[in-house]
């Protein structure tokens, strides 16, 4: 899984032609539709463009559902070896 990450990012965002191949959709409610339908996590601009983050999409796309990446709970120091 490292290898994902260590593809060199161009951008943090997905452009305007990536969200259309992704999506099939060339108008921008059509994507936002697809994307909401799909469980994509997104943001929208102040022009109501969708944004996607480019390392999610990668993980998304690979099968990995980035919430199952971090823990379930907060890491908590163990001090009980401490006198």
């Amino acid at each position: 899984m490292s290898a994902i990450f260590e593809m060199p990012i161009d951008s943090e965002m997905l452009t305007s032609d990536e969200i259309g191949q992704i999506t099939g959709c060339g108008r921008k409610s059509d994507q936002i539709e697809w994307l909401s339908c799909n469980g994509w996590t997104f943001h929208k601009t102040r022009a109501g463009e969708p944004v996607v983050g480019r390392l999610y999409a990668r993980l998304k796309l690979a099968g990995i559902t980035p919430a199952t990446l971090a823990p379930a709970t907060g890491w908590v120091p163990d001090f009980s070896g401490i006198r």
